[in-house]
């Protein structure tokens, strides 16, 4: 190999750790990072960080009728679905905010069709 090949390849080395360091540091943030999405007027509140994963969740009593517990049921669970839904739709955009440059970076699209590979937690 010409000694001007080995330069190259350090550099691309260097530019690749560079690249995986950013990563990490992206995929950190994103667990770090809560994103919080309503339904029902804000009856039901879901909370789920960057990675999609949901952290918690939240049902205003107000939501429950006595009177009727098995509509009331059905309405909840319908609610907690549209929250979770809102809230994971805030966390992709956070996920594209984040990893869209990287994946630019790494010679990928601008979008990334059912997230980052890797965000799938441990």
């Amino acid at each position: 190999m010409e000694p001007g090949g080995q330069l190259n390849m350090q550099e691309l080395l260097q530019q690749a750790q560079a690249m995986q360091e950013q990563l990490f540091n992206a995929q950190r943030e994103l667990a770090e990072t809560e994103v919080t999405g309503t339904a029902g007027g804000g009856l039901v509140t879901a909370k789920v960080n960057g990675q999609g994963e949901v952290t918690g969740l939240s049902i205003d009593p107000r939501a429950i009728d006595a009177d009727d517990p098995a509509d009331t049921a059905e309405t909840v669970a319908d609610l907690v679905l549209a929250a979770i839904r809102d809230a994971s739709r805030e966390a992709q955009e956070l996920q594209q905010e984040k990893m869209g440059p990287l994946a630019q970076g790494l010679g990928g699209g601008g979008g990334i069709p059912g997230g980052f590979p890797g965000l799938g937690g441990a």
